[in-house]
């Protein structure tokens, strides 16, 4: 029998790059190659680049360095790949470069630097494919590309426009997914709110039936398989408010992704982004009206071009007004052949980034902790991520992993990872939870 031809995989960048990554391996896995851990040793090397930030192609030129030095045979997919003569100017020597969700690129590389060995009794991939995620959480995306043009942002040009994938193949997807084993899945793509807006929300057969690809439609169809349905990357446009009664019917978790990014409008507008905050605050609140339970996330950015201080009071009094669970800040970063280097706004000096950072993660773990304090005494349900002799890790519907707080949860019996138990919240710190299963 021929020795399975070995590749060694990394996998940077945001959750819809290692989806890529799982449909790569996926079909390799199908087509009889091993997957390895270590460089060394293996027959060829993949990289899946980021290129959305210049911090991320620091970090995969010099993924792709140490792959080429501990193997020598490299072949770069991914985001980066869309801009092929910056690798090469660094590494000359790597076999292939391809763009982003370039599968087949991707694995003619492969044949070419290794051939597959076909094997009946060795080629066997589970219907679900191979996930890079544990086996109780998985992502699931449902588009590629976006159609915004913000200015601090180079995805359309890396990914394209947005193309949504038919409602039913991702339904099919999930079900093959759940049966699998999986107990919650992470709706994600680079604007899930648009879902459909390409295809003029055409259905597709489901089941028994036809499926307009459309936000509501697909939420409403996920929270039917019995498995957590969590929605990431949300724009906040008013057909959101559709999905929120789904959210107080538990169909869907009570959770929203929504990268606002900012509050002040002049930013908002350098930024090219919808940009109201008023009508912002009272869409919030009509959402905690009908889902009380509601969480939102929200990301946002300190220190964009021409950001002054009263902008940036603005944003602080945002906070104070929105009180929204999780919040992560970046200080801005100037990305290559992004529009913002091109607006001739001021750029903020970097010690006062750090400052107006410093002050606004304050602001908010303050907000966050004040938050997280009444959930202390409720009993709620928490997913097993970790499972410990007598404390587990978890997450409850509020939390998404890698990315939220996590719940810790004493139990007298054993919990595996994927287990959803009920735990009465007996504590609360700045940003995890802490009680026991009952």
């Amino acid at each position: 029998m021929t020795a399975q031809p070995r590749i060694s995989f990394v996998s940077l960048g945001c959750p819809k790059a290692l989806v890529d990554s799982e449909r790569i391996i996926t079909q390799l896995r199908a087509e009889g190659y091993e997957l390895v851990k270590s460089h060394q040793g293996a027959d060829a090397v993949i990289v899946n680049t980021c290129g959305f930030l210049d911090s991320a192609k620091a970090e995969s030129l010099a993924n792709i360095g140490e792959a080429l030095k501990e193997n020598g045979k490299v072949i770069v997919t991914g985001c980066m790949g869309a801009e092929p003569e910056q690798i090469r100017a660094t590494h000359p020597g790597v076999l292939a470069i391809t763009g982003p969700q370039a599968y087949e690129s991707v694995l003619s590389a492969v044949h070419e630097a290794v051939p597959p060995a076909h094997d009946p009794f060795l080629d066997l991939v589970p219907p679900q494919g191979v996930k890079l995620t544990p086996r109780h959480y998985a992502y699931l995306k449902i588009s590629e590309g976006c159609n915004n043009r913000c200015t601090f942002c180079i995805i359309p040009k890396l990914r394209g426009d947005l193309i949504s994938r038919p409602a039913g193949e991702v339904l099919r997807e999930a079900e093959k997914l759940v049966k699998a084993g999986v107990k919650e899945l992470l709706v994600v793509s680079q604007d899930t709110s648009a879902y459909g807006v390409d295809v003029k929300y055409a259905t597709s057969p489901w089941q028994d039936r036809e499926v307009r690809t459309r936000f509501y439609d697909l939420s409403k169809e996920l929270g039917e398989l019995g498995a957590w349905v969590r929605l990431h990357y949300v724009y906040p446009y008013p057909h959101v408010d559709e999905v929120i009664p789904l959210m107080a019917e538990g169909k869907v978790l009570p959770y929203l992704d929504i990268p606002f990014q900012h509050a002040s409008p002049t930013v908002l507008k350098a930024m090219r982004r919808p940009g109201n905050q008023e009508k912002t605050l009272d869409r919030i609140r009509s959402w905690r009206e009908v889902c009380p339970d509601l969480a939102i996330r929200s990301t946002f950015i300190v220190g964009f071009p021409g950001e002054t201080d009263e902008d940036f009071e603005q944003l602080l009094a945002f906070l104070d007004e929105a009180r929204l669970e999780r919040v992560g800040c970046f200080k801005y970063e100037a990305v290559t052949g992004a529009k913002a280097n091109e607006l001739g706004l001021p750029v903020v000096p970097e010690e006062v980034k750090q400052q107006r950072w410093d002050r606004f993660m304050a602001r908010q773990q303050a907000i966050s902790a004040k938050r997280l304090a009444s959930r202390v005494g409720r009993r709620i349900k928490v997913i097993i991520d970790e499972p410990g002799p007598t404390v587990s890790k978890g997450r409850s519907q509020w939390d998404a992993p890698e990315i939220d707080g996590s719940v810790f949860v004493g139990s007298r019996r054993p919990l595996r990872a994927g287990d959803i138990v009920t735990v009465k919240i007996e504590r609360a710190d700045a940003y995890d939870l802490h009680g026991v299963a009952v």
